[in-house]
């Protein structure tokens, strides 16, 4: 069976999807990510679809469906490299994508990707501590 490779780039999961995707394929890509996203606690997830041509609604729901199961599992995601024909298909199919990030190519990903890391730090370390003993008196 084929496989989709995921690479671990420093904190990140790089996923570059190199041949059309079918559905059982996009199935195993997302049980495989997240399978590592907990094996290396990885904090972001960068996905290529520079070489798709064609995503149909199964796939951009596959798509949504690992974005939001990164973010549940403390990883966050941006997909990279999207057609304009693949943009295009996707709002005509009403595709909305809401969990998804995306940018133009890997290095604005990465950049992204590094942006989003860095605010939730800030925000996670705004946040005041709760204090579990509230009967105090």
């Amino acid at each position: 069976m084929e496989r989709i490779p995921i690479l671990k780039m420093g904190k990140f999961l790089l996923v570059t999807i190199q041949i059309d995707m079918h559905d059982r394929l996009a199935l195993s890509l997302q049980d495989d990510l997240t399978e590592m996203i907990v094996k290396t606690q990885a904090k972001g997830v960068l996905i290529d679809i520079s070489s798709l041509e064609i995503v149909d609604s199964f796939i951009g729901r596959m798509l949504n469906n690992i974005a939001s199961m990164s973010k549940v599992l403390d990883a966050l995601t941006v997909v990279v490299g999207m057609r304009p024909a693949v943009a295009i298909t996707m709002v005509e199919l009403g595709l909305d994508m809401k969990g998804v990030k995306t940018a133009l190519d890997m290095d604005r990903g990465i950049e992204l990707l590094e942006s989003m890391m860095d605010q939730e730090d800030s925000e996670s370390a705004q946040e005041p501590e709760s204090d579990n003993d509230s009967t105090k008196e």
